[in-house]
Formats: structure tokens, C-alpha cells, sequence
């Protein structure tokens, strides 16, 4: 029997604890993503309606023909490049920041998978510095790595 698919409704809910544009969705989650224990745990309150796309469309595909670990790691070049692809539009010129910076982040989930990283019995404080940190961390090495280019 197939398992019933979330509803994107019922995924939001799930993940911000309040319906889609109720009142306290976007506090809950910045509060839930930065005080999330894991990185990959921050991914899972961040952006669900993005979040629930990216699940259902590239990485649940992508996991039926290659390991978790790498689908996960594509799903996050996707997301770059969907932001590049973006910022493109606007801008009117070619650029490729996001996905190096996406890049980074998806890594950043599996390492922190791979060390184990688990915060769950520090402070709310620790945890969001912890996570704000990794995104910081993986922006500095983009913006880095872009200079060193240039």
C-alpha cells in the first residue's frame, strides 16, 4: 500500500506548529530553524513552503537512484541554483553565488550528520548561535572562494 503524502497545508503545519499565513508562522520558524539541535534540523523549519518542494521534487526523486548523503547534497545545488537562477532574472547578468554558497551548506548537513552533532540539551541561545554560525561560516568561504577567483 503506498503511504499517503503530506499535503503541503498539513506539511506546513507540521513544521511551523500554526497553518499556512496564520499569525506566528514566521516567528515560529526562525525560532524552531536556529534553535533546531542539528543543521539538517535547521533545513527542516526553514522555508517550509520551499522546504516541502524541494523535498517532494528533486529530493525524493533523486534518493531512487543515488544515496541519501548525495541526493541531499544536490537538492541543496538545486536550491542554489534556483537562487541564482533568480537573482539572474533581476539582475540581468550571469552570476553563480548561491550554489557554491548551497553547496557548502549541504555539506555542512552531512558533517555535522557524520560528527554527530546534537545540541539538543544545550540552550536555545547556543543552539541558534551554533546554527547561525555554520550558515555565517559557509557564506564566508563562498564569498572567499569568489574573491579568490576574481
Amino acid at each position: 500500500m503506498k503511504q499517503r503524502e503530506l499535503t503541503l497545508g498539513a506539511y506546513i503545519r507540521r513544521r511551523n506548529g500554526v497553518p499556512a499565513g496564520a499569525r506566528g508562522g514566521l516567528r515560529n520558524m526562525l525560532y524552531r530553524s536556529f534553535g533546531a539541535a542539528t543543521f539538517a534540523g535547521f533545513w527542516r523549519y526553514w522555508n517550509p513552503v520551499f522546504g516541502y518542494a524541494l523535498a517532494r521534487y528533486v529530493f525524493a526523486p533523486l534518493k531512487r537512484v543515488v544515496s541519501s548523503g548525495l541526493a541531499l547534497v544536490l537538492t541543496f545545488i538545486v536550491c542554489g541554483a534556483i537562487h541564482d537562477m533568480v537573482t539572474m532574472a533581476v539582475r540581468g547578468s550571469v552570476t553563480f553565488f548561491f550554489t557554491p554558497w548551497f553547496l557548502l551548506l549541504g555539506l555542512g548537513v552531512l558533517l555535522g550528520s557524520a560528527l554527530g552533532l546534537d545540541l539538543s540539551g544545550q540552550p536555545w541561545a547556543l543552539r541558534a548561535t551554533v546554527n547561525f554560525g555554520y550558515i555565517a561560516v559557509c557564506l564566508i568561504a563562498t564569498i572567499a572562494v569568489r574573491n579568490l577567483a576574481a
